[in-house]
Parts: structure tokens; sequence; C-alpha cells
């Protein structure tokens, strides 16, 4: 439920400046929140769904009525008492606030531009000194033939779909991807009753094994993946590694998928296609950072293990943009447990900032913390390697798939506008044949096309975060012409 500062150093009224907007309500806004908050300073916490708790926590609406929503979480005691922490600070909650811009007056106070309301259309603007972005994550799509067959969903949506509303995409679902998502969502849906034929992975979990001090110094890490194993086991359901579904059979929706093994750069192995009947697949090939908001500002960024851009920080998780910081999956995947760590850093440092008090940014706390976050951040640079997509990937795609389906461009589009047309970038890709133009804004399609406007050499990755764009989310042209309302 929203609140109000209930100390002086808070906004007297409506247009009034906050001393820190957090953008992002999961694990690690609700840490950086709680924290600054903690610290004294005003703070507005802005999320576009209505519950806290983001992706890894998102839970069912009330109206459902479900008596044990900690069922579908591990960890659930984990976010009660970082709810709790929020809830007994005072922070000013905004759900439904969708952040569309960031814009700063005189190099000093910061304006979130959103769209609120019950249709998602009316404009408001919260202003502070300082922002924290924890903005998170979207799923990584490879495309493949049939991947636009109803039944086919994210790895991620197939788990929001169980915990936010209760529902399985199907009855006998093949998960299929990379990354260590697939065993959580594989046991999760196995658990709440659907039959899994397969996890489908593309990689191995030989990689983890160059890493043994990360591994050693990570335990947590290994103890989730031994519940999800025992789940799996449980449930009997096989993990098939260096495969993938490179194609899906069906008429009006998924009838049934093509495994095939691949070697070590993905690449399809001709001959080893197995048919594995099943009504929906849940598919996905990682995690890519949501930096829109950073990178239109012009944030610095970084090139991840796996291929994709996360933002640039500091050691205190600060943006090379003054005054903006970032924490979560914003500067690389690395889950629930990390983004809470580097939340709370941040919280601290925006409040040493802001209060000038250096002093706490060397208290034992910080160095605890950065500690924490440092041994994390390298389990997550090991994870990212290991699951890295593989540049043999595009042999699963025949000319007729549908590479962005907003706009229906194929595959052997984009590769006519490469090799006939010299494209060499996704921007000129997007320029010829208006791949990435659609509602997605090239997050469904930007690996693929990517990856095929390269010739195949980039590895999944997705396009560049120097692609800079104004606006993060679809706006109406009302809302950009009418002057907002403050929050």
């Amino acid at each position: 439920m929203p609140t109000s500062p209930s100390e002086p150093s808070g906004p007297s009224g409506p247009s009034e400046t906050y001393d820190l907007a957090v953008i992002g309500a999961g694990p690690a806004g609700l840490a950086g929140a709680a924290t600054a908050r903690e610290l004294g300073l005003s703070v507005a916490l802005l999320d576009a769904a209505a519950q806290t708790g983001g992706q890894f926590f998102r839970h069912p609406a009330p109206g459902l009525g479900a008596d044990r929503p900690q069922a579908l979480h591990h960890d659930w005691a984990a976010f009660a008492e970082l709810r709790h922490r929020l809830d007994a600070s005072g922070v000013t909650h905004l759900a439904h606030h969708h952040v569309w811009t960031l814009t700063r007056q005189d190099g000093r106070t910061w304006t979130a531009h959103a769209l609120t309301g019950a249709d998602g259309d009316t404009p408001a603007r919260v202003r502070a000194r300082a922002v924290l972005l924890a903005t998170g994550a979207y799923e990584r799509q490879l495309p493949f033939p049939g991947w636009t067959l109803p039944g086919v969903v994210g790895a991620g949506g197939a788990q929001a779909m169980l915990k936010s509303g209760l529902v399985l995409p199907g009855a006998r679902i093949v998960v299929a991807g990379s990354g260590p998502l697939l065993l959580a969502v594989a046991s999760s849906l196995a658990a709440a009753g659907a039959h899994v034929p397969a996890v489908v992975e593309a990689s191995g979990y030989l990689g983890y094994a160059r890493r043994p001090l990360t591994l050693a110094t990570n335990p947590h890490k290994f103890l989730e993946a031994t519940v999800h194993g025992a789940a799996l086991l449980r449930h009997r359901v096989p993990l098939r590694t260096r495969s993938a579904v490179t194609e899906v059979h069906g008429t009006g929706r998924v009838e049934a998928v093509t495994v095939s093994r691949l070697d070590r750069d993905w690449r399809p192995l001709p001959g080893t296609g197995r048919r594995i009947t099943c009504d929906a697949l849940a598919v996905g090939h990682g995690l890519v950072p949501q930096t829109e908001l950073a990178t239109g500002l012009g944030c610095a960024t970084r090139r991840t293990p796996d291929g994709t851009h996360a933002l640039a920080l500091d050691a205190l998780q600060e943006t090379s943009v003054p005054g903006l910081w970032a924490a979560g999956e914003t500067g690389g995947t690395g889950g629930w447990q990390l983004a809470r760590t580097e939340g709370e850093l941040a919280g601290i440092a925006v409040a040493a900032w802001l209060r000038a008090l250096p002093a706490l940014t060397t208290s034992r706390r910080v160095r605890d913390l950065a500690r924490r976050r440092d041994r994390m951040r390298a389990f997550a640079d090991a994870m990212a390697a290991a699951h890295a997509p593989g540049p043999g990937w595009t042999g699963w795609l025949t000319d007729d798939t549908e590479v962005c389906r907003c706009e229906e461009v194929t595959a052997g589009t984009v590769r006519e506008a490469v090799t006939g047309l010299g494209a060499r970038d996704t921007r000129s890709v997007k320029l010829l044949t208006r791949a990435g133009m659609g509602w997605c804004q090239g997050r469904t399609c930007g690996a693929a096309v990517a990856c095929l406007a390269a010739d195949g050499t980039a590895q999944g990755t997705v396009p560049s975060a120097a692609d800079r764009r104004p606006l993060a989310v679809p706006v109406p042209l009302g809302a950009l012409a009418d002057p907002p309302a403050t929050s």
C-alpha cells in the first residue's frame, strides 16, 4: 500500500522533490529504497506493477484468493522480510507507474516521466535529487521454425503465468533454451502438476568446473541447483544437454517439437533430430539487462560474457552519469540475492552522496556488502560464460522463419539485406527491413537480427547499448503533448 515519508525531510506537496527516486520494485529496488529511507532520505518507489516483488517474487493478485503464495517461491521468507522493511520505513510506493524517460534540470534535479492511470495513458512525473535504476531484465529469445505458434511462451513467461495467474501454458510442456532459469521453471511447472517430457539445455554445465574457487565461495548456488535437480529427479524429468529445440510442429498450436543435438558452436548435428510430443514449449536463452532509461542518458555499458550489454558501474553502484545509480540485473544478470545486495549498497551510497557523509561508504557494513557483491558477481560472470549462445545457432533458421514477429520479417529477408544490400549492423538492417520497428522495439528479435547482421559471427549478442532511444516504452502522442501531473 502506498505510504508517505514520515519525517520532515520528505516532500511537503505535489510539486516538491524527493531525495531519491527508485525505479523498479524487485529485490534491488526494494532493498535500495528501504535502506535509503532508513538512513533518513525521502524516497519514492516507482513500479509498473501493482505489487512489489518484481519478476522473481511475482505473486498472485489478491482477487485470486491464493492461500499459500509462498509455495510458488524459494526464499519467500527473505522477500517477506524485505517487504516488511519497506513498509516500516515509510517509502512512498507509486504502483502502476511506467517510467518512459528521465530528464535532468540544471544538472541537479531529476524528473522521472511516467504513464499511470487505469488505461496506462495518464502522464505523471516525479522529481528527485538522485535516481536508482532497478529495472531488471527481459528474456532473450532466439527464433526457430514454428516459434510463433500458440503454445510457445518464454520460460520466464511460463513461470510468471504460474506465479501471478495460477495457470499453466499447457499440460505437457517442454522446457528449452539455455541458462539456470530452465531448471527453476521446469521444477515449478512439474510441482504444479504439468508433465515435463524434457528440459533441453543448449549448453552444458562443465563450464562451471573451470571456476572451482568461484563455486566454492558461492555454496548457496550449489544448494539451489541441488534443490531443482532433486525436484526434476522426483518428477522423472530428463535433462538433455548440448541440445536445442530446432523446430516446432503443429496446426493452430503446438503439437510437438524437434530436439537436435548441437556441436560446441551450437550447430545442429545432422541426423540427431528427435520428435517429442507436447502441447506447450517454454523457451528462453538467458536474460538481457533492461538499460534503456540509462543508455538514453548516455550511460557507459560493458559487454557481458554471454553477449549482452549491461551498465558499467563503479564500486558503489554509480553509473557513468553522476547522480544516477543502478542495481540488480541492469548491471548484469546474477539472481535476486545479488540484486538485493547491490540495492542495499546503492542506497547507502546515495545517502552518503546527498548528506555529504563519505564515512558511510567506508563503514564495515559497506565493506561486507561489497565483498558479498563481488563474490556473487564473479559467479554471475561464470554462469553467463557457461551459457553464452554459440554462433552456430543461426543454422536453425530457414529463410522463411520469422525473426521479427511484430513486423513479420523473415530470416531470408534479413540475410538478403546483409548479402545483397550491404547491411552490416542492426540499424542498417532495421532501416532496410523494418526488423525491430514493431511494438517490442527489438527486445524480442534483437539478438537474432544482430547475429544475422554480423553474418552469424556475433555470438548471440543483442544490439549495442550505444543505440540510444529517447523513449524506454511506447508513449501515446497525447501524453507527450499534454502537461503531466506531478506525483
